[in-house]
């Protein structure tokens, strides 16, 4: 039986920002439609999106240039992810948590396992600021952010550095990514893993809770 699950935050804690289009419009006063790259939820909306995919450009290259291009929209200079973020979601960022990882998190938690999230850029992408007002997370009992230790997934160390924290060995941990490289990188260092569906994330939860013989629903 795993002894502790370890979580990506964007898209496996957090919804999407493609998700959430209608909060960004009105947050920052956008007609509706505006915004109509849907990247995994519509491939061929989103060929900035699929270049990403095929490692033409990183994750972090990606929403920096969505985030300079509504920052533009909006006759403003965005230099970064945080700006964004900051701005269409910043007035409550708990509406952007997903309800089932809220969910799946507390049955982990109350059953006595352990909980780490390994992320390539939580506070890179969400400040310090919005971390700090999201309770959830206040439930995990290691937090390696590559915002801080510079080494991202699918780099063996970025894992490595979860076990640690954690003072498990691999094999003890399951590791949830939506993304395909960085759930290989974990099945590298031989961690179980889940690729994450952020389609059908019940789903997603439910799998990774069968690691600890515990039930979803």
């Amino acid at each position: 039986m795993a002894k502790a699950l370890v979580l990506d935050f964007g898209g496996v804690i957090s919804k999407t920002l493609f998700e959430t289009h209608d909060l960004t419009e009105r947050t920052l006063g956008l007609a509706k439609g505006t915004l109509t790259w849907r990247g995994p939820f519509a491939l061929d909306s989103d060929p900035l999106w699929a270049a990403m995919q095929r490692g033409e450009i990183s994750e972090r290259d990606y929403w920096l240039t969505r985030s300079r291009e509504i920052g533009r929209m909006l006759g403003e200079d965005w230099p970064d992810m945080e700006t964004f973020v900051r701005r269409a979601r910043g007035a409550d960022p708990e509406t952007v948590i997903r309800p089932e990882a809220e969910h799946a998190t507390r049955i982990v938690a109350d059953a006595g396992f352990r909980l780490a999230i390994l992320s390539n850029e939580l506070d890179l992408f969400y400040g310090a600021d919005f971390r700090a007002r999201l309770p959830i997370l206040a439930r995990f009992d290691a937090i390696v952010d590559a915002t801080h230790t510079g080494i991202l997934k699918p780099d063996p160390r970025a894992y490595q550095s979860a076990l640690d924290a954690l003072s498990l060995n691999a094999d003890d941990c399951v590791f949830v990514d939506d993304q395909r490289r960085n759930i290989a990188g974990a099945e590298a260092c031989r961690m179980r893993t889940v690729l994450f569906d952020v389609k059908n994330p019940a789903a997603s939860y439910r799998e990774a809770l069968r690691h600890f013989e515990l039930q979803f629903d």
